[in-house]
């Protein structure tokens, strides 16, 4: 490893490059420079440890140079705190509208409850014990999508050579089904909502604004200006096949709620958000309150908004590819397993569509003569 020196304009400061050649970027800038003439003590002593600091950078680089091609990997290239490591994974490969990444590495701090652990000490034992955690609290398909992020960093930190096997290819991402099937709105339980008075104008505009949009609650509290389009809202939610941001037409109550607030939000600048809404268990308190006082007796939640909105455009026939689409998945998985009617609107009605001939069989058998019993 060689150093090539460079003068700066005055010529009164060195300059420091590493020296791999002399073809283009072959002399990277070490970021390093001395005084040439040290007119006091201060720039001696800088000088003193600017060359100390040179020759420990040169044996880094000589190191890394020779450790090419090999299995080994020089110690100062590994994070000694793994959530130091985690953490820039997750800034490296952050998606919007993707949050599972983030989560995981929070609630595995949660269930760690410390701010600091080694890498050694990430073992299958407590991969396991961390899938447990939230399979213990948390539904759905959220355990495995979280637990699914830890593993992808995990791996990724074996493949950089924090582990000669991955701890946790063993341990597999299990999802937790609800016992309890979720409630949903039907037609006239929207209308009833749309006319029922609320004492938080922003909480009741939201929740009808994603029973007519499928956003979730987490995309509608960050709803900014800038996604509001003409009749258009620009989602943060990322479609993965064309890479760019989903696009719906406003339904024309949607829209209406657009213009009230907009109104409303006189000189609101791009990046101000369309509603003003508390937190999420503050919403849903407000939420129970409203659809209490509007006579509908089911257990609705913001997420219910979602499901909603999926079931009515089932029942209109719409495909599940075009929904699975409106709701921002690639794939139809969700909407046949999740975002579906688990049981008929009106069973009665359900019934009557089965064939009904003119004379029941009860009918016929009671004006057919019995056969006579041979003794």
């Amino acid at each position: 490893m060689n150093l090539w020196k460079r003068l700066n304009e005055k010529g009164d400061k060195i300059y420091y490059h590493y020296d791999f050649g002399r073809g283009p970027g072959q002399r990277p800038a070490t970021g390093i420079f001395t005084y040439r003439k040290p007119k006091d003590q201060i720039q001696k002593n800088h000088n003193k440890e600017a060359l100390a600091l040179l020759e420990v950078k040169v044996s880094e680089c000589t190191l890394d140079m020779q450790a090419t091609g090999s299995s080994f990997i020089p110690a100062r290239k590994f994070e000694s705190n793994f959530f130091d490591y985690y953490e820039r994974y997750v800034k490296e490969n952050k998606r919007d509208g993707n949050r599972h990444l983030r989560n995981s590495l929070t609630h595995f701090k949660k269930f760690l409850g410390k701010d600091f652990i080694a890498p050694v000490d990430i073992t299958e034992n407590l991969c396991s014990r961390y899938q447990r955690y939230l399979l213990d609290n948390f539904n759905g398909d959220t355990p495995a999508n979280y637990f699914t992020r830890f593993k992808q960093v995990v791996r990724s930190a074996a493949i950089d050579g924090y582990y000669r096997f991955d701890p946790s290819e063993k341990v597999p991402a299990k999802s937790n089904p609800c016992s309890s099937l979720k409630e949903h709105l039907e037609v006239e339980e929207y209308l009833a909502l749309l006319q029922t008075p609320c004492f938080n104008e922003h909480v009741k505009e939201a929740f009808i604004f994603c029973c007519y949009t499928g956003l979730r609650f987490v995309d509608v509290k960050v709803l900014d200006w800038e996604h509001i389009e003409g009749r258009k809202l620009i989602t943060r939610i990322i479609q993965a096949k064309t890479g760019q941001p989903l696009c719906l037409t406003l339904h024309p109550i949607a829209l209406a709620i657009i213009e009230k607030r907009r109104l409303l939000a006189k000189g609101a600048q791009p990046k101000d958000r369309v509603f003003g809404l508390p937190t999420h268990d503050g919403s849903n308190k407000v939420l129970k309150q409203w659809v209490q006082n509007s006579g509908i007796g089911k257990e609705i939640t913001w997420s219910c908004a979602r499901l909603s909105f999926s079931i009515l455009l089932k029942d209109k026939n719409v495909d599940d590819p075009t929904i699975a689409a409106l709701l921002g998945h690639t794939t139809t998985k969700q909407v046949q397993r999740v975002y579906k009617r688990h049981r008929p609107k009106d069973e009665s009605q359900t019934i009557s569509e089965l064939p009904s001939p003119d004379i029941l069989p009860t009918d016929q058998a009671l004006k057919t003569k019995p056969a006579k019993r041979r003794v």
